[in-house]
């Protein structure tokens, strides 16, 4: 499931119109709207917000924006996979070192 269709379903499932949980996050109804549509990206500052209105986890919501982030900015780079995996080894390497 994508981010905005997980965020519209929980809305939706609570009752919860457009302008109560935009209002909470400080945006327009229509930039939530867009959200929920996939036609543009959340800010990060608004994850937690999201999170508690609509009791999703944060973790699960954070990642789920992460990753369609960065898959729709730097999925179409030709060493995009091979990036990745240097970063986890990195994160990897970077732990054991903590």
């Amino acid at each position: 499931m994508m981010f905005g269709e997980l965020i519209r379903k929980h809305r939706e499932e609570k009752g919860l119109p457009l302008r109560k949980i935009a209002a909470e996050c400080d945006i327009d109804t229509s930039i939530l709207s867009k959200i929920e549509r996939s036609e543009r990206f959340a800010t990060s500052d608004i994850i937690p917000i999201l999170s508690k209105s609509l009791d999703i986890e944060f973790k699960a919501l954070q990642m789920l924006y992460l990753t369609e982030k960065i898959n729709a900015e730097y999925g179409n780079e030709k060493y995009f996979e091979e990036s990745i995996n240097e970063i986890l080894n990195l994160c990897q390497k970077n732990k054991r070192n903590s």
